[in-house]
């Protein structure tokens, strides 16, 4: 952890040297929400999001904040270690195409409803309902922005398997639906809060039990979406490669509210794109597209509200990456790598490795909240 800051109404403890002008804005907002607990959490791969930074922690007393968990509910990452050694570069390349046929990107989706029993557990919510049928034919698809699957050489001497997804348009229309009510809830009773993207509703209010029943269910979806996509590129390569075996999945997810006790009492705590990290707990740090990922070990942090980052964090914003950074040196810089990548125009430099962070800087300025285990050197990429 860095200096504290402690011009608000609650502290905020950064795990970074720098924050952007308008993230810290949104810390202090947080920080003086009326209900927030202890303290804000920025975490080194923090950014400006919609209300609330992303790569933050808020704990919140009785209320949730659907802005604080954010539109793509349930965002996260799996991973898999397989028991290769290595892949051929042909093989890679056959690989990902098989993938691609197999698999939706960007904003498309199965032509046919997918199978999960999920779907019979679905909440008897207006928003849910509305979404069901199209959450059919969403499961099992990428998405677009940052999302990614990678194939990874670890530093344990395995081919990995990485995949970043989360719960599509389903978790964008719960979200979408409940900021609404929140914000009605704030203007009817006149609470007068920092920013109205930070809108709440009370834990006795039906409709934040109804937001949490439905975020849950997109927690749900979004993992479940995960583990499709998992099996089918498992399928893939077993069938490229018969010998290849998998070993246990790791899946952890970074946008989403749950009660926990911190510093003994009970809070909603909100994690946007942050992951839990309790003492033993393994998770997943990604990079961009041309730098290393991190299976790692939590160090159960209590001022960090058991917490780490979910990634690298962006540096640059979608638009000014595409406007500012030059697309043959992006290339040449994961060519130089021999990484099988997917930037090809202007438009793809929105994730290009210059858009964000130095993951080896975020990593150390967290150490103090993961131990790292495995570090993952990208060999193909495939964005969304």
């Amino acid at each position: 952890m860095k200096k504290v800051i402690s011009t608000e109404k609650i502290p905020i403890k950064p795990w970074l040297e720098d924050i952007e002008e308008k993230a810290l804005q949104q810390a202090k907002n947080l920080a003086n929400l009326p209900f927030a607990f202890k303290h804000i959490v920025i975490l080194p791969d923090c950014h400006q999001g919609y209300g609330m930074p992303i790569g933050a922690v808020l704990a919140a007393k009785n209320t949730v904040v659907p802005n604080c968990v954010g539109v793509d509910i349930g965002c996260g990452v799996c991973a898999v270690q397989t028991n290769l050694k290595s892949i051929e570069t042909e093989t890679l390349k056959q690989i990902l195409g098989q993938i691609r046929k197999a698999i939706p990107l960007g904003f498309k989706h199965h032509k046919i409803k997918q199978e999960w029993r999920g779907f019979d557990r679905a909440p008897n919510l207006p928003i849910i309902q509305q979404e069901l049928n199209s959450a059919r034919y969403q499961l099992g698809s990428l998405g677009g922005g940052n999302h990614f699957i990678e194939i990874q050489k670890g530093s344990d001497g395995f081919i990995w398997i990485m995949l970043h997804s989360g719960s599509r348009n389903l978790g964008f229309k719960i979200a979408q639906e409940y900021h609404r009510q929140a914000l009605n809830y704030c203007q009817q009773y006149n609470l007068n809060l920092p920013d109205k993207e930070l809108a709440c509703l009370p834990m006795n209010n039906p409709q934040a039990q109804e937001y949490l029943a439905a975020m849950n269910f997109a927690l749900d979806f979004a993992k479940a979406n995960r583990a499709l996509m998992l099996e089918k590129i498992k399928q893939i390569i077993q069938k490229i490669i018969p010998q290849t075996t998998f070993g246990q999945t790791i899946d952890i997810h970074h946008n989403y509210a749950a009660e926990e006790v911190h510093f003994g009492k009970k809070v909603m705590v909100h994690r946007k794109g942050a992951t839990s990290a309790k003492k033993g707990q393994l998770g997943i740090i990604p990079g961009s597209q041309g730098s290393k990922s991190y299976i790692v070990k939590g160090k159960g942090k209590p001022d960090s509200f058991l917490s780490c980052s979910h990634g690298a964090g962006r540096k640059m914003g979608r638009k000014q990456a595409i406007r500012e950074l030059n697309l043959k040196k992006e290339i040449k810089r994961l060519e130089d790598q021999s990484i099988i990548h997917t930037l090809r125009h202007q438009s793809d430099l929105e994730e290009a490795v210059s858009a964000y962070k130095d993951i080896s800087k975020v990593m150390e300025d967290q150490k103090d909240l993961v131990e790292i285990i495995t570090e993952l050197s990208p060999l193909a990429v495939i964005k969304g």
